[in-house]
């Protein structure tokens, strides 16, 4: 597997969710930011981790809005919401 699908698989969704919630309200000229962001991610993240994590991601999104996608998407069915009554 490529660096990028190793960088990736170490975020679990909650420590996405906090980088992304992060990275809307720390200024992008906070002279401490990727600190500021890793202690809001919270765990083992270190300022490097968050900072390499948001390169990779901004490298995903350049390639992706250039159209150079190595391989196509697989269709995806329709997600079904089921919804079971309380017991």
């Amino acid at each position: 597997m490529d660096d990028c699908g190793k960088v990736l698989r170490r975020w679990s969704w909650e420590e996405n969710k906090l980088f992304e919630v992060a990275l809307a309200v720390v200024d992008e000229q906070y002279p401490d930011r990727w600190e500021v962001i890793a202690a809001m991610v919270g765990g083992n993240k270190k300022a490097g981790d968050v900072q390499e994590h948001y390169v990779t991601l901004l490298e995903d999104l350049h390639v992706i809005e250039s159209g150079k996608l190595d391989h196509d998407l697989p269709q995806t069915q329709p997600c079904l919401l089921l919804h079971f009554p309380h017991s």
